[in-house]
């Protein structure tokens, strides 16, 4: 099968990669061809992902820094730039033939305009429910391309559903056999992830102090404001250290030596791809219950799920963490979590939707 992915083009698709997203988007198309799928993958400019043939689209990511999600609320600007860059994107994507087309951008012109393509077009939409983008999959709805909608987990699903129509559940699921475990148990905490509210940065360090832990903290300032005014003067609290982002087998080697991961989501948290990773180290999870997170963690097996926000819940269950299995965590992640489970569901999806465009003529 001929698969074209359109990556998000607000970040490069290279390491150390910016989010969950852009890092599924690679594993995604490295598991296609490694199955024997021809993909073409279109990016933003400086993308590399060894294995796959990359479409340099010869769009900047900063001229899309405006529209960078928030959830705190919409982008206010980068409309047109957006409404540009995915122009230029179908177009080169319709002069080759393929049998999908599968769409990971969050954005309303890459939805919109996607209706314009020969091929069926999937939507990943791996973010919370958003008005503008429920809007462009309302108008594309309306046309005589309906498009095919799929969240990262039931529980996002299932917040879509109250807006749109929702076609499939295709989680983002991580390369186990590419991550090395450890069965011993390490020292202190580890927080990975964007450095945004919606992550929790500041809980994780709230609650790493008052666990009496040392936490190490790995991200970007996805958010520089945030970043500049919450995160980066915690540099002087004792046993806080803060790194910048490093590539993802770094940050795997980081979680493996770690007693806990922290993941005190300040959202509805759409899947959990570090929860999942952290567990494929055999790490247990210390996370607020919110969005997919309980489906990603086994709770009280495999991690702790505790009250949204609650400080103190989860600084106890990081004293607890030494009580659960790592080779159970280790299991949860290879049996539940892995991404060949994620590309069987791709490609049934895939066979799908272009069997059914080839019956309609």
């Amino acid at each position: 099968m001929r698969v074209a992915i359109v990556a998000p083009l607000v970040t490069a698709i290279r390491e150390p990669q910016r989010g969950g997203s852009q890092a599924f988007v690679s594993d995604l198309a490295r598991g296609l061809v490694a199955r024997g799928h021809e993909v073409d993958l279109y990016c933003a400019s400086g993308s590399r992902v060894p294995g796959v043939r990359v479409v340099d689209t010869g769009v900047d990511p900063s001229a899309l820094a405006a529209t960078l999600y928030r959830a705190s609320g919409p982008a206010a600007n980068g409309l047109a730039a957006a409404e540009a860059a995915f122009a230029g994107v179908y177009a080169a994507v319709r002069e080759v033939r393929y049998d999908v087309v599968h769409n990971h951008a969050f954005d309303p012109p890459a939805i919109r305009l996607a209706k314009t393509l020969r091929a069926p077009v999937v939507h990943t939409l791996h973010l919370p429910p958003d008005g503008a983008v429920a809007d462009a999959l309302r108008e594309v709805a309306r046309s005589d391309r309906a498009p095919i909608v799929a969240g990262v987990s039931a529980t996002q699903a299932g917040a879509w559903r109250r807006v749109i129509a929702v076609d499939a559940i295709l989680p983002p699921f991580i390369p186990t056999r590419a991550i090395r475990w450890s069965p011993s148990a390490g020292e202190g905490a580890v927080f990975a992830g964007r450095f945004s509210p919606e992550k929790g940065v500041i809980e994780a360090i709230e609650i790493a102090r008052a666990a009496g832990v040392r936490i190490d903290v790995y991200g970007d300032s996805y958010d520089p404001d945030y970043a500049r005014e919450r995160i980066y003067p915690r540099r002087a609290d004792p046993g806080v250290v803060l790194h910048d982002g490093i590539p993802r087998t770094a940050i795997w080697e980081v979680m493996a030596r770690a007693a806990v991961v922290l993941c005190p989501a300040r959202w509805e948290e759409p899947f959990g791809m570090v929860a999942a990773e952290a567990q494929a180290c055999g790490t247990p999870v210390v996370a607020f219950d919110r969005g997919a997170l309980h489906e990603v963690i086994a709770d009280t097996e495999t991690g702790f799920l505790v009250p949204p926000d609650d400080i103190s819940a989860a600084a106890d269950a990081v004293t607890r963490a030494g009580e659960l299995a790592r080779s159970r965590c280790r299991d949860h992640a290879e049996s539940r979590l892995d991404l060949e489970l994620s590309l069987d569901a791709h490609e049934q999806l895939y066979t799908r939707v272009a069997h059914e465009v080839a019956a309609g003529g």
